[in-house]
């Protein structure tokens, strides 16, 4: 480069002249704040009621000045997606970037404009803050930097689903819901902050903030990798999981949580099945154990345990009652909702790891449980909940008033009856959509019109169906009641039912939390109904059992008692699933796990 001349060379006596200052006093400004600009970054506050230590603001934090520090007495609570844990501050390492003001999903945290705090005495770490409401100097500050729509590294809003219009579904099973495009997907992912909070509480504690990654990096084969870490249901519980991690997704705070069960759905959508199959493999023993286990039941939690044990070299056979596997997943979920291929697929990847299901063979008729308890080193039971209750209120002895589970079964099977022109489904839950869904469509089929109403006791603040499944009902033309109890079935004088009355609800639950609901007497209606259909609650079939092994064995409130697991009071006897904990996918896959892990501690104790 070209020397560039200073318009002033100076002089060497320049110096010089600064022995003039000697003579100025000097100036001194007092030791006090001095008032800071609005956006200057001081020190941090911390809401802790909006806080829920979800530890996103130390995750994003480049100095590592940010540790969290769990707090005696707040409250903690991992299916609601809440911690015990405060981010303490180390003044040290902070340079004040304003990060964790702006990823903070919740709000809570701000910097204000306090800048000057002086070292007393023997506090040697009096920069280790942890930040609370009332500020470093009690509450005499001003908000400096806080979170504003400008500053907000949060994307609050979820990508849109698209579904199949309600006029080009009504009359159909086809699936509703389109799924994630590759672009929706990435977009969706990269939403996630990794906190962690759904992996806490996931009943199955999936590894969704590494398959959100993986999803967010392109590499769909990674997220099926670590979706199969923990859940072999992956294509049921990417359309029907109940997403308690949702429920838990600190994005949810404030906007709408990330989609995770849509991005489980679109990473094993995006992956073939023969690749799907080799990836669930990787890890499978290459010696056989030589024990063999029974698992009566090819539902989500018998499979899963089947899909655990294998894996571990064991030889495992399961019986299933009916023609095909799946359990209540393919006989209480339409198809609409879960497409039953993909199902199959899951099973699919279950058999090619060497698990044997052996079909139409019902315990308890074709093979004794005295038999399984000889021939196999442990036995599982996963029945699941196959047998609607009753309401029991007059009239519902008639033969026209129906259980919700058998009817779907008989629609899943495609089993011939008589479609009802008008219907009431009583309950107000997934199972009651479901049913009344499922008849509207035939319905639409058979008649042209829909004339379906549902009649549920709890009000619509606290309906027991997932909101969606309420909406596309209404859609649909299905009509629902909220607040509103069966009182009586009516029959004319030919026995023909013709209706159910109902009652306005005035409480459902007493005093002390128990069910015992009460009804407006003066508030009575007559819904018209060639079929009543009960989708009050489901119970499990025992008499495979025998009167033997049922005396023997221990109960609790009429469900077998298990310890944690999952072992019954017989040594060789476990049991999971609905049977035990309820209707839920993605509780008897959890379940599933740890039966399987429970057998295997056991059969290496029995070695």
């Amino acid at each position: 480069m070209p020397d560039i001349p200073y318009k002033d060379k100076g002089s060497i006596l320049g110096p010089l002249k600064t022995l003039g200052f000697f003579a100025r006093r000097p100036v001194t400004e007092p030791f006090e704040p001095r008032p800071a600009a609005d956006s200057y970054r001081g020190f941090h506050v911390n809401d802790w009621e909006k806080c829920i230590g979800c530890s996103t603001c130390q995750k994003v934090c480049d100095n590592a000045a940010i540790t969290m520090v769990k707090i005696p007495g707040l409250p903690e609570d991992p299916v609601l997606g809440v911690r015990n844990e405060r981010p303490a501050i180390d003044y040290g390492r902070c340079c004040w970037c304003g990060l964790c003001v702006d990823i903070c999903p919740t709000g809570s945290i701000s910097l204000t404009t306090e800048y000057v705090h002086v070292c007393r005495e023997n506090e040697l770490d009096s920069y280790f803050v942890l930040p609370d409401p009332n500020g470093i100097h009690g509450k005499h500050f001003d908000k400096g930097w806080d979170k504003t729509a400008d500053a907000d590294l949060v994307d609050l809003h979820q990508q849109p689903m698209g579904e199949v219009e309600p006029q080009q579904r009504d009359d159909n099973f086809d699936e509703i819901v389109h799924g994630f495009t590759s672009q929706q997907a990435i977009i969706e992912a990269s939403r996630c902050v990794q906190c962690g909070m759904c992996h806490e509480s996931c009943p199955t504690h999936m590894n969704a903030p590494e398959y959100i990654r993986a999803i967010w990096e392109g590499n769909a084969e990674e997220a099926v990798r670590q979706i199969y870490r923990s859940n072999p249901f992956s294509h049921v519980c990417g359309r029907v999981c109940t997403r308690r991690c949702e429920t838990a997704c600190s994005i949810g705070r404030r906007g709408d949580p990330v989609a995770i069960r849509w991005l489980k759905r679109y990473a094993m959508d995006a992956v073939s099945d023969e690749r799907i199959r080799e990836i669930a493999a990787e890890g499978k023993v290459d010696y056989i154990s030589g024990k063999k286990i029974a698992i009566i039941g090819a539902g989500p939690a018998g499979l899963t345990a089947a899909y655990d044990l294998v894996k571990k070299g064991h030889d495992v056979t399961v019986f299933e009652a009916l023609d095909k596997p799946g359990g209540m997943t393919r006989y209480g979920i339409p198809e609409y909702r879960l497409p039953y291929d993909r199902l199959d697929a899951d099973v699919e990847v279950i058999t090619s790891l060497g698990v044997t299901i052996q079909y139409n063979t019902r315990i308890g008729r074709d093979i004794g449980m005295d038999v399984l308890e000889r021939d196999y080193d442990a036995v599982v039971v996963a029945i699941g909940l196959q047998q609607g209750r009753s309401t029991r209120i007059p009239g519902s002895d008639h033969k026209q008033v129906r259980k919700a589970v058998k009817l779907l079964r008989k629609i899943t099977q495609g089993k011939p009856f008589k479609v009802p022109r008008t219907a009431v489904v009583i309950g107000g839950g997934n199972v009651a959509m479901d049913i009344a869904r499922s008849l509207a469509r035939l319905q639409k089929q058979q008649y042209g019109e829909v004339r379906m109403t549902v009649a549920a006791l709890e009000d619509f603040d606290h309906f027991l169906a997932d909101p969606e499944e309420v909406t596309e009902a209404r859609e649909e033309g299905v009509v629902i009641l909220d607040s509103r109890g069966p009182k009586q079935c009516l029959v004319d004088e030919n026995g023909k039912l013709i209706g159910l009355a109902t009652l306005g609800v005035v409480s459902i639950f007493d005093q002390d939390g128990r069910f015992a609901p009460r009804y407006d007497d003066s508030d009575e209606q007559v819904h018209q109904a060639d079929m009543v259909i009960e989708s009050i609650g489901q119970m499990t079939d025992v008499s495979l059992f025998g009167d033997e092994l049922t005396e023997r064995l221990e109960w609790n409130r009429g469900r077998l008692r298990v310890d944690e697991n999952g072992r019954t009071s017989e040594p060789w006897l476990w049991s999971a699933g609905d049977m035990v904990f309820g209707p839920d996918v993605v509780h008897a896959v959890a379940d599933g796990h740890r039966v399987a892990a429970g057998i295997e501690e056991y059969l290496g104790v029995k070695q």
